[in-house]
């Protein structure tokens, strides 16, 4: 079978109209032959876009299947950095069956990345349940829809995926982060925390005073009483592989089972991602919604959103004269699964079946994962259901290693030494103390 992917050209004029007016008639509204007209002849003309004001060249690609047409693609340069898709469209003859839309998108990316975008994005009507779950599956992100937006009762989803250079990805691994629960017997780490949330916290929410610092700690004393009318607090900490705090959340459970997450401040963006990957799951039994209010960066909204969070509300001048404050929430309940974080190049490894062994220190969190369960594996771009098979202790890295297969822990790994090593590097010897658990992992499917 031969499957070619070549620029669109005049004899494709009707094989696209048709295809658009099919493929579009039930979720647009407007003269899509008009359009197909429209968006080709701006491709033949040299790519040029004479009538849109932000984009700077429209192109649109076909794919044959052993010479016969299965599906086309369309994406416009805009002046922003960014290229939009609209449309892809495989024929029906196609759909489901070899790929055509992957490789569609695919070449689009690439070809994005090579005019330096840094994002491309797309909008998908939400009946149009293949397409939304496709674009899903591919990475894209969703950032919010619209009622009736191009054709009355149908609603149009916002979908993006920034398109991360290797630096980025580089920087956004390399610090090696651990979610605990804040340890009230722990003066350096409760004077450190404090140090965070005056410095960084009274940037978006006046009244951040001390006072303020000692009425959460208080609060967090009384969690045991479980008591809504005392208004009790729980508190995790993100951690450095140095023990330094680089991040904090405080939960407060309330009347009718939500739960306000404020603060949520962190140093950088890998601690932030860090506390919205890591609670969830652990606030499971005080409620069945989280919600936060929020002044985030850009960057923080993408993680939000990339994690399932929705934005409810923009409320200025809530909590500071000069601050819109935003409402994020995302609904939990015993079907949340518990997410944990591995780097990229390990979840990459762990996807090709490589890597089948995940080592962990003894905080309470994992010595609660039992063996059946089902983790969301996640890294800043992607995630992975995987199934736990097996979960084994052991007291030192030393005697893990005396039994397990170290090419199953780090595959890239030469030698033992080397992935001992490693681990120590991740793991300090106070958290070595802990305990060392390994988690087996069912081998991902071939299909």
């Amino acid at each position: 079978m031969n499957l070619k992917i070549r620029i669109a050209e005049s004899e494709d004029f009707n094989w696209v109209e048709d295809l658009m007016q099919s493929a579009l008639e039930d979720y647009y509204g407007g003269d899509h032959r008009a359009h197909a007209k429209r968006i080709l002849n701006a491709h033949l003309s040299g790519g040029t876009d004479y009538l849109g004001f932000f984009s700077f060249e429209q192109r649109m690609f076909i794919i044959e299947v052993d010479g016969i047409r299965g599906g086309m693609i369309h994406v416009v340069g805009k002046r922003q950095s960014t290229y939009k898709i609209s449309p892809l469209i495989i024929s029906p003859e196609f759909r489901g069956k070899l790929g055509l839309g992957a490789l569609l998108l695919d070449f689009a990316e690439t070809y994005a990345k090579k005019h330096d975008a840094r994002q491309v994005y797309c909008t998908v009507a939400e009946q149009n349940i293949s397409a939304l779950q496709f674009f899903l599956r591919k990475g894209f992100i969703r950032a919010g829809e619209s009622e009736s937006h191009y054709k009355s009762g149908i609603n149009e989803v916002m979908f993006y995926k920034p398109l991360h250079d290797l630096k980025s990805l580089t920087s956004f691994d390399s610090i090696n982060i651990s979610v605990v629960p804040l340890d009230e017997n722990d003066e350096e780490m409760k004077r450190q925390t404090a140090e965070l949330l005056l410095n960084r916290l009274c940037n978006s929410f006046d009244g951040i005073t001390s006072d303020w610092v000692s009425s959460l700690f208080n609060g967090y004393v009384r969690r045991h009483t479980k008591d809504i009318n005392a208004k009790y607090k729980l508190i995790f900490v993100a951690l450095d592989s140095n023990g330094q705090v680089i991040g904090v959340a405080g939960a407060t459970p309330k009347k009718g089972n939500p739960i306000k997450i404020m603060p949520l401040i962190a140093k950088n963006i890998s601690a932030f991602e860090a506390l919205l990957i890591d609670i969830p799951f652990q606030l499971v039994p005080y409620g069945h919604k989280l919600y936060l209010h929020i002044d985030p960066s850009v960057e923080e909204v993408i993680s939000l959103q990339r994690l399932g969070w929705k934005l409810n509300a923009a409320m200025p001048s809530a909590y500071r004269l000069d601050i819109i404050t935003q409402q994020w929430s995302l609904n939990i309940g015993e079907s949340t699964m518990r997410m944990m974080r591995i780097k990229q190049k390990y979840f990459d490894l762990i996807q090709s079946g490589k890597k089948t062994l995940e080592v962990r220190v003894g905080y309470e969190s994992i010595k609660r994962i039992k063996v059946g369960e089902r983790i969301q594996l996640g890294c800043h771009v992607s995630n992975q259901e995987v199934k736990v098979i097996g979960v084994r202790n052991y007291s030192t890295f030393e005697d893990m290693l005396a039994i397990e297969d170290w090419k199953l822990i780090v595959p890239d790994a030469k030698s033992k030494g080397e992935t001992l090593a490693l681990l120590r590097q991740i793991y300090p010897k106070d958290k070595e103390v802990l305990g060392v658990i390994v988690l087996e992992f069912e081998k991902p499917s071939k299909n």
